[in-house]
C-alpha cells in the first residue's frame, strides 16, 4: 500500500463495540491515512474528524456510497452495528470492491458463533445468521480476506450498561446464564488485532482469527472479577430469563432485531455454547487480552451507584 492510498474503516460511530471508532485512532496514532465511512454528520463524524480522519458519509446498503468510499482506497476494515441489513451491505460491499478492484485486504468482523454454526443450524439469533452468511459472500467474492470472530464483548450491553444497574443498586449480577462458562474480549483488544492486520496484511490474508479474553470461567468468576475491581462484593445471581427479559431488558426499549440477539445470547451462553478461549490477541498484537478485571476497574464509574 502507498502512503498515500487511504485505509477505509466502516462502522466508526459506533457500531460492534465500538471497535472501528478504535481503529481509526489507533491507525490515526501512526499518522496513516484513514477515511471512514458514517451513516450521518453528527458529533461522532465530527470526534472522527478531530483525529485526522477523513470522513464519508453514506450508507453501507448504497452501492454509490460504497463506491465513493472505496475509491482510491488500499486497505478496509468492514465493520457496522448489529442490524437485519447487515446481508445486504455486506453484499453491496464485497460487489463494488471487487468491481472497483485494488483492495489489498478487507478486514471482516463478524462472530465466534460463526465457528460452531452450520448451514442448516437454527439456534443461532437472526444477527449470527447474518454473520455466517456474509462470510460466504465475502469468501465467494474471491477479495483478500480475513476474518476476525470474538467471543461476546466486554462492552457488550449484557455485560455493561444492563448489568450496571443491580451492581450499583444491591451488588449483584443478575443474569440467566446459569452455570455456562464465557471468556469476555474488549473492543480496545479486538481493535489492535484488526489495527495489527491492517498494518501488515500479507501473512493474514485469507485466515480466520477467534477472539476472546484471557480467561475462560462460569458467572462466579466473572463476578470475583468484578468484586476485585470496584472494591465491594459483587455476587452473580442466576435468574430466570423470563424475569431477565422483562424486567431489566424490555424496559430498555431496544429494536426487536436487537433484543432478539441479545436473548439467544443469554440463551446460548446457559447452553454452554461459550465455554471456549484463545491467545489470539496476544500472539498477534504481543500484548495479553485484558481482563474482565481491568476492564471493569477502567469502567468503574458505569457502575457506581451514582451512574
Amino acid at each position: 500500500m502507498t502512503t498515500q492510498a487511504p485505509i477505509l474503516v466502516t462502522g466508526a460511530g459506533g457500531g460492534t463495540g465500538g471497535v472501528g471508532g478504535k481503529v481509526v485512532a489507533l491507525l490515526r496514532e501512526r499518522d496513516l491515512p484513514v477515511r471512514a465511512l458514517l451513516r450521518r454528520e453528527d458529533e461522532r463524524a465530527e470526534a472522527v474528524r478531530a483525529l485526522g480522519a477523513e470522513v464519508v458519509i453514506g450508507d453501507l446498503t448504497r452501492p454509490d456510497d460504497v463506491a465513493r468510499a472505496l475509491d482510491g482506497a488500499g486497505r478496509m476494515f468492514f465493520s457496522m452495528t448489529v442490524s437485519p441489513d447487515h446481508l445486504e451491505a455486506t453484499t453491496v460491499v464485497a460487489t463494488v470492491a471487487r468491481e472497483l478492484g485494488g483492495l489489498e485486504t478487507l478486514v471482516a468482523i463478524s462472530q465466534m458463533t460463526v465457528s460452531q454454526m452450520t448451514t442448516t443450524s437454527t439456534e443461532e439469533s437472526h444477527q449470527q445468521r447474518l454473520h455466517f452468511l456474509s462470510e460466504q459472500v465475502l469468501n465467494w467474492s474471491g477479495l483478500p480476506v480475513v476474518h476476525v470472530r470474538p467471543t461476546i464483548f466486554m462492552d457488550n450491553p449484557l455485560l455493561t450498561t444492563l448489568a450496571a444497574r443491580s451492581i450499583a443498586a444491591d451488588g449483584t449480577l443478575r443474569m440467566p446464564f446459569g452455570d455456562g462458562r464465557t471468556s469476555p474480549v474488549a473492543a480496545s483488544d479486538v481493535a489492535r488485532v484488526v489495527a495489527t492486520i491492517l498494518l501488515e496484511p500479507g501473512r493474514h490474508v485469507g485466515r480466520v482469527y477467534e477472539l476472546t479474553g484471557p480467561t475462560c470461567q462460569d458467572m462466579k468468576g466473572i463476578a470475583e472479577e468484578y468484586s476485585s475491581a470496584l472494591g465491594r462484593a459483587v455476587s452473580y445471581v442466576n435468574i430466570p430469563a423470563d424475569q431477565w427479559l422483562e424486567r431489566i431488558v424490555r424496559p430498555v426499549g431496544l429494536p426487536p432485531h436487537v433484543e432478539e440477539h441479545l436473548v439467544t445470547m443469554a440463551r446460548l451462553h446457559r447452553a454452554n455454547r461459550y465455554d471456549r478461549a484463545t491467545r489470539t490477541v496476544e500472539e498477534i498484537t504481543g500484548v495479553p487480552a485484558q481482563s474482565v478485571e481491568q476492564f471493569v476497574t477502567q469502567h468503574a464509574a458505569l457502575f457506581s451507584p451514582a451512574s
